[in-house]
Parts: C-alpha cells; sequence; structure tokens
C-alpha cells in the first residue's frame, strides 16, 4: 500500500499580537502540499509579512502551532531548533544583505547554519559549499560579479543574491517576503522565474508575499487571500474572481 507523503508544513490556528489583544493574525490555518507556490495576497498591513516571521521565528507566534516534520516548531529549542530553522530558506524585500562583504560571500553565508560556532566565526567553508555557492552564481546570472561588494549591486542583482543565498540553505520550504515590490516589471518577472524554476527543480513548497495580483495569478500554484489577519480565500488562480479580490482588497474601483 502506498503511503501518502506528509505535508512539509502545518499551520494551525496562528495568532500573533504585537501588543496585548491587539492581534495581526487571527486563527490562521494552512496546509502546505509540496511541491506547489503558495501566493499570499491582501492588502498593506494585514498580516502577510507577519505570517512568513512566524514560520521562521524572526517573531514569536502568541498561540497555535507550526507543524515542520511532524513537530511543532514553536516550541523548538536548542539544537531541534536550529536543525529546523536552516531549512527555512528566506528570501527579503529589502534583500537583507551583509553589505560590505561580496557576492559569493553573502552566498556562502546560507550554509552559516550547518556549522560549528568557531568555523562559522572564521568563515571556513569546505570546498563542497564554495564549489555550489558558484554554481548558484551562475544558476542566477552574477557569475562576472562574484568578488564585487553587495553595496555596488543593483536593486534586481541584490535579490538575485538573496535567492541564491537562501538556496545554499538547502531549505525544504522557500519563504519570499515582497521580493519584487522595489524591482520594474521585467525584473520582477525574472525574480519570479527563478524562485519557480527552483521550486519546480528541488520540488520543495514556496510561500510568496505579493503585492502584484497578475504576478501571483501568473506564477502560483494556489492563492491565498489575507484580509484584516484573517484567510478569506484559498484556491487556485483562475478561481480568484473580482468578487474574490474585491473581498480581500475592498471596494471595486481599483479593479477598473
Amino acid at each position: 500500500m502506498k503511503i501518502a507523503a506528509k505535508s512539509p508544513l502545518i499551520i494551525k490556528d496562528l495568532t500573533h499580537a504585537y501588543t496585548s489583544g491587539s492581534l495581526v493574525l487571527k486563527g490562521i490555518n494552512i496546509t502546505v502540499n509540496s511541491p506547489e507556490i503558495i501566493a499570499i495576497i491582501g492588502p498593506s498591513g494585514t498580516g502577510k509579512s507577519t505570517l512568513l516571521r512566524c514560520i521562521n521565528r524572526l517573531v514569536e507566534a502568541t498561540s497555535g502551532e507550526i507543524i515542520i516534520d511532524d513537530i511543532n516548531f514553536c516550541k523548538s529549542k536548542g539544537i531541534l531548533f536550529k536543525k529546523q530553522r536552516r531549512r527555512l530558506g528566506m528570501i527579503f524585500q529589502e534583500y537583507n544583505l551583509v553589505e560590505r562583504l561580496t557576492v559569493i560571500e553573502n552566498i556562502l553565508s546560507g550554509r552559516l547554519g550547518y556549522m560549528t560556532f568557531w568555523k562559522a566565526a572564521r568563515r571556513k567553508f569546505s570546498q563542497k559549499d564554495i564549489d555550489q555557492a558558484f554554481d548558484l552564481l551562475d544558476f542566477v546570472g552574477l557569475t562576472e560579479h562574484s568578488k564585487k561588494r553587495a553595496d555596488k549591486l543593483s536593486g534586481g542583482q541584490r535579490q538575485r543574491v538573496g535567492i541564491a543565498r537562501a538556496i545554499m540553505q538547502d531549505p525544504k520550504i522557500l519563504l519570499a517576503d515582497e521580493p519584487t515590490s522595489s524591482l520594474d516589471p521585467k525584473t520582477s518577472v525574472e525574480i519570479m522565474e527563478l524562485i519557480s524554476h527552483f521550486s519546480r527543480e528541488k520540488k520543495i513548497p514556496v510561500l510568496i508575499n505579493l503585492h502584484d495580483v497578475n504576478l501571483a495569478k501568473r506564477f502560483a500554484d494556489r492563492i491565498i487571500g489575507m484580509s484584516e489577519g484573517h484567510i478569506i480565500f484559498d484556491g487556485k488562480p483562475n478561481d480568484l474572481t473580482d468578487d474574490s479580490l474585491k473581498q480581500i482588497y475592498g471596494g471595486e474601483s481599483w479593479l477598473k
């Protein structure tokens, strides 16, 4: 008998409040099935970024569960926390690179979670890691920029480095918080193509916050619409109607 593969990520009744009694997330329930691309859409301030930051514990959930490999990540500590956290690749809206480091050094930073304290402190990377970093540099189209400092790159180039660094973590799940928000339309599509290609090739799920509904419909297998801390749509891109968008964003004049 064939045993169904377990879901790589299950979120149960997740809430988060930055101040007492003021919930940003209000009972979020999501089951992620590998290897799907899930676009999370919704107005600013509705909790999209907070959701991703709770998943990788950049902020702590107020209540609920985040199940990774059948273990509640919200309760993980010590070595178990480190092992789970390093398999959550994160692509940030503002890149989050170390500006004074070179491109290749930033990409290699994705392996720090797998290293001992002393090797990480001395940035003593294995030859295997170095070779992989250069392969990823080629994958994101920045081979000729390997020795350039991160602060000398354009926005699109920085985001490519951020993608490569996240992939260096050998992630089980990839999270991306508005990775195209400050990029021009052409570069935005190129960034989404890179993320999509990686997800398909490695067969890993991606949760990606997007403001651009058209990008979400073009690249996602599934769209989650949030409003005021609640999920009010969860379905296929083709099922996202104008009525659904009105419920998510409110009003209708912006649809015209």
